[in-house]
């Protein structure tokens, strides 16, 4: 009897059997589903698409075209302009401060541009930059939001649970922000992001390390406990000083934990739409993977082995396994831990490779959402056995924003 996984195989090779690997799809129905249960887990608060983790223009509007899903969620400014331009939203949060001057110019030159998008902050250094760009005088008052310290930092701060980000981390510095910006000419605070990390972005069921989940699960509560006193504590400094319009709060992994926190007012997600890997460690809720990669079998190096060409499509971060691209169907290959999945070639084994013969395909699904986009021009959207569209990535639209 076939598998779930034998189906789905299946159903993308017939799908794709007109194409030459390598090449990069996305299954409609999970992405689709994917979405709806983004969505549900919000519990009514709108859903912001983090476009670092689709980097398609296409889907960014199919997604936004959903209902429960408003605005959309940059990575650099440059790509929040193009966004704009491009009819994809006109609400754009980017997520990262910049230091971008033309395209700071480009913002403060375009006031329904500038009513557009909405700039993140965390230091006054970034204001100082913005107004050597363009003085105040000369533009209209530029939004932005201010980036609120979400990591825990227990016993007195000697400890550092997440990542590194914002120097913003106590609601009396939050509020000395928000005076700051309110006293400063051509500026408007309209929000407050804090982006849980630790919780939204850390599996807390990794495979084969038990004792590592109970931890990481453990660090996640207490995290969960401290931040829903602080961000309000935070929010309510801030208020003192501004009209805030959102505040922003979790990724993929935190949907619904973040949702239930009063003070926040809508949610960030993206790679869930996409299903990569790093979303298997979870326990809360596992998205459908719905992105996938293809490469060709070229050579059968030995008993055991099948070998396809490239495949070391590698994700950021740290350089371990998880950041690997896993060779998903047909089920039952793996890497072989002396190559990994190479630049050139990536040689598998497992029981399946037994089976592969020269030209056969391979699928992979990535470790990340986004940084798939990075490797290629075009994504081939399958609906049921059959490509529907191919429509351009970023890359495949010449921009390479990071």
């Amino acid at each position: 009897m076939a598998t779930d996984s034998d189906k789905l195989r299946d159903r993308l090779e017939r799908a794709t059997a007109h194409l030459d690997p390598p090449y990069a799809v996305v299954d409609l129905a999970a992405f689709d589903a994917n979405a709806d249960a983004l969505v549900n887990r919000a519990a009514g608060k709108p859903v912001r698409v983090a476009s670092k983790s689709v980097r398609v223009r296409d889907l960014l509007t199919r997604v936004l075209d959903r209902p429960g899903w408003h605005g959309v969620m940059a990575f650099t400014l440059p790509e929040a302009v193009w966004l704009v331009r491009a009819g994809v939203s006109d609400d754009v949060l980017v997520a990262y401060p910049t230091a971008n001057r033309n395209a700071l110019a480009e913002l403060a030159a375009d006031p329904a541009l500038a009513d557009a998008v909405t700039l993140m902050v965390d230091d006054p250094a970034q204001l100082d930059l913005v107004d050597q760009v363009c003085p105040p005088g000369r533009r209209p008052p530029l939004r932005v939001c201010l980036d609120l310290d979400a990591s825990w930092r227990p016993m007195g701060g000697r400890m550092h649970v997440g990542v590194r980000r914002s120097p913003v981390h106590s609601p009396r510095a939050a509020g000395a922000f928000a005076a700051a910006v309110a006293g400063r000419p051509g500026f408007r605070l309209v929000g407050l992001m804090s982006y849980e990390a630790q919780i939204a972005g850390l599996g807390d069921a990794p495979p084969g390390q038990a004792v590592l989940g109970t931890a990481i699960r453990v660090a996640q509560r207490g995290s969960y406990r401290e931040l829903l006193a602080r961000r309000a504590a935070a929010v309510a400094a801030v208020r003192e000083h501004a009209d805030l319009e959102f505040v922003n709060g979790g990724g993929t992994g935190s949907v619904a934990a973040t949702s239930a926190d009063p003070a926040v007012t809508e949610i960030t997600a993206g790679s869930g739409l996409y299903g990569p890997t790093l979303f298997d460690a979870y326990r809360a809720w596992r998205p459908t993977p719905a992105a996938f990669f293809a490469c060709a079998v070229v050579r059968r190096p030995g008993p055991g082995l099948a070998t396809v060409l490239g495949g070391g499509w590698i994700a950021s971060g740290p350089a371990a396994d998880s950041r690997l691209p896993r060779p998903w169907l047909p089920a039952g290959l793996k890497l072989l831990g002396a190559e990994g999945a190479g630049e050139v070639q990536t040689p598998l084994t497992g029981a399946a490779a037994t089976r592969l013969r020269v030209g056969d395909r391979v699928w992979f699904r990535h470790a990340k959402a986004g940084e798939l986009c990075e490797r290629v021009n075009e994504m081939h959207l399958v609906d049921g056995d059959t490509v529907v569209a191919t429509v351009p990535t970023y890359r495949g639209e010449g921009h390479a924003f990071l």
